[in-house]
């Protein structure tokens, strides 16, 4: 099979749409490397990925599309779809090429997430714009539509009125180092490199309003529990508004903000971490979650959108609007040796549902059920 994926994300993205297509080209790759791997890259400097064996990545040749790059990922990957007789063409995130639909190539789309339309606040109103058309044509065109949660099949229903026969759900994939255990002397060197303490719980995403960073914290103040807390994330002007209520707080609130590691020190930091709380407002899935399961760590989130598909029965549950929640459930989590040790262990087991094979298999089932449409 000669499968074509956009892989602008996985070159170019530090997290999120880029750990994704990373993931998901990796995995299939390594469960199936007999199959013919394309992957669409408009380029980049410093790039993020290395294409595995059993790949070719395509990138702009001349001096016209390297300048114009978001005219060749929009248009000029259908012509070279066509020209290297691509079987599959899979849009990773939320898009597909214009025209495309017109070279017989079968087309899947992943769509993630409709949050654009959820909390258009949270959005500058051109970006919104963008979106919108982006998304449409894209579940228009495409001949099955890949959604990463049940959560994200439903608004691909409500909003966008998609047959739901034409949506298949697959949730995605943990990269494999999040199932590794860290030896001991790796979190030492950690804790010194980064001038951590010893207890911390965890708070991963990018600081912003959706990810509820001051419901963690109001929660702590509100419950008494001061513990320090660890940030992984890109900071954005939300994060003022975090320093200035950590500062208000009579320094009794420690926070350490780390906004780029690597993803091998993301999982030893869920090994170390006491508790990972994830009490987002609103989730496409929650790949933290998943995360800190894999790697042993217990997890506070909320009982919102898709994440409790993520947690399943193995994460305390919580209204991420009400602080007082957050708090209780800290408190508990840090007092109950057992609960910990009971979510821990559910934890593990449940993030075998997300390991590459078990995603490789699925999306390959997907690829073949369009083809023999």
């Amino acid at each position: 099979m000669r499968i074509g994926f956009d892989a602008k994300r996985a070159f170019n993205n530090v997290a999120g749409l880029g750990n994704f297509s990373r993931n998901s080209i990796s995995a299939l790759v390594g469960q199936y490397p007999d199959n013919q791997y394309f992957l669409f890259n408009p380029g980049n400097r410093k790039p993020l990925f290395i294409a595995p064996q059993s790949s070719i990545e395509l990138k702009p040749e001349n001096f016209w599309w390297k300048s114009l790059k978001f005219i060749w990922r929009s248009i000029q990957i259908s012509k070279l779809a066509k020209e290297i007789k691509l079987d599959v063409y899979h849009g990773l995130s939320h898009e597909l090429p214009v025209g495309i639909e017109k070279t017989g190539v079968k087309l899947i789309v992943t769509m993630h997430d409709l949050i654009f339309l959820r909390y258009p606040e949270y959005y500058r109103k051109i970006d919104r714009k963008i979106y919108d058309q982006k998304f449409r044509h894209a579940c228009k065109k495409a001949d099955r539509i890949h959604a990463i949660s049940e959560q994200t099949k439903r608004d691909l229903i409500s909003y966008f009125a998609v047959p739901e026969e034409k949506i298949t759900v697959i949730y995605q994939s943990i990269n494999p180092i999040f199932y590794k255990r860290a030896e001991k002397i790796q979190k030492e060197q950690l804790r010194k490199k980064y001038q951590i303490p010893r207890k911390f719980v965890l708070s991963v995403g990018t600081v912003e309003p959706r990810k509820n960073l001051l419901g963690l914290l109001e929660g702590m103040i509100w419950s008494k529990t001061y513990i320090p807390v660890v940030v992984i994330g890109k900071l954005t002007d939300y994060h003022h508004k975090v320093q200035k209520f950590i500062e208000a707080d009579l320094n009794r609130l420690q926070v350490y903000f780390l906004p780029r590691i690597q993803d091998e020190e993301l999982a030893t930091l869920y090994q170390m971490a006491e508790i990972l709380v994830y009490p987002s407002m609103f989730e496409g899935f929650g790949l933290p979650v998943a995360e800190a399961q894999a790697s042993g760590c217990p997890v506070i989130t909320s009982n919102v959108s898709s994440l409790p598909e993520a947690g399943g029965d193995a994460a305390l549950y919580v209204n991420p609007e009400k602080h007082e929640e957050i708090g209780k459930a800290l408190k508990t989590l840090l007092a109950d040796q057992a609960l910990r040790k009971s979510l821990i262990e559910k934890g593990k087991i449940n993030a075998q549902r997300f390991t590459p094979e078990n995603f490789a298999i699925q999306v390959k089932e997907l690829y073949n059920s369009v083809l023999n449409d």
